[in-house]
């Protein structure tokens, strides 16, 4: 069975008797109907221009446009404007890279390498890496593109130790994993994963062309080889307006 954990519904509750509607929740629901005969990606209009139309004030639609942007109905771009949310990717709790995960959708993958560099393992690293405190980590941040379209960050923590030379063989190399399965001899075989939700902070807003304060989807995870040693640990932000997580689920055994 497969269970989508982050698609917005429609709030079909009826409203009790007597029960004040805010104005605002009205706005909200006249532009979310204005959005039924847009398609998917079409540019909303602006702010002043929907309040004019619905005979209110800017500061009621800007409140109903960051409703519609926090369910998943809208996507703000910086600099762009308001669109009509198209269909979020999904993204299924595996051990797959970005590659894969894009091709399986009919997608292009791409990867921007945002820093590469070597720091000190403070004591967090030193336990998920099974390294001493002060070895070397290689930290690699880029930014994942889907088709053009920027969609998550991504740092990878890894031992230098363990591997060295790795950031050279990244640049000969189409992918971590395939550097660390060819080179180093090394197959990621488990994962621990660990989604949270937060707020875009200007760096994200920037590198994920949205605005600072919308939401977004962390997620941490930890991978061992097939001996149960740990590989790597990475930070994802994901733009909360593309992405849903999709988790399969099985009954426990017998």
């Amino acid at each position: 069975m497969t269970t989508d954990v982050s698609g917005a519904r429609n709030d079909t509750r009826a409203t009790g008797p007597g029960a004040r509607v805010p104005k605002y929740y009205r706005v909200k629901q006249r532009v979310l109907e204005m959005t039924q005969s847009r398609t998917p990606g079409a540019r909303m209009p602006a702010e002043r221009l929907l309040a004019l139309e619905l005979n209110t004030s800017r500061t009621t639609v800007r409140r109903a446009l960051q409703e519609l942007v926090g369910e998943g109905r809208l996507d703000r771009m910086q600099g762009k404007g308001t669109f009509v949310a198209r269909p979020k990717l999904s993204r299924t709790l595996q051990l797959m890279s970005h590659t894969e995960d894009m091709h399986a959708q009919g997608l292009a993958p791409a990867s921007r390498t945002l820093d590469i560099r070597h720091i000190e393992a403070d004591d967090k690293l030193a336990q998920l890496l099974d390294i001493d405190v002060g070895d070397r980590v290689l930290r690699i941040e880029r930014l994942r593109l889907a088709s053009g379209e920027p969609m998550a960050i991504e740092t990878s923590h890894l031992s230098a130790r363990r591997f060295p030379a790795l950031a050279a063989s990244l640049a000969t190399h189409r992918s971590l994993y395939t550097a660390l399965a060819e080179v180093y001899g090394v197959h990621l075989t488990e994962a621990q994963e660990v989604i949270e939700t937060s707020l875009a902070t200007p760096r994200d807003a920037t590198l994920l062309a949205t605005e600072v304060g919308h939401p977004v989807l962390l997620l941490c995870r930890h991978s061992q080889d097939a001996h149960g040693a740990p590989v790597e640990w990475v930070r994802s932000v994901y733009r909360g307006s593309r992405y849903k997580f999709v988790v399969n689920l099985k009954p426990p055994p017998d």
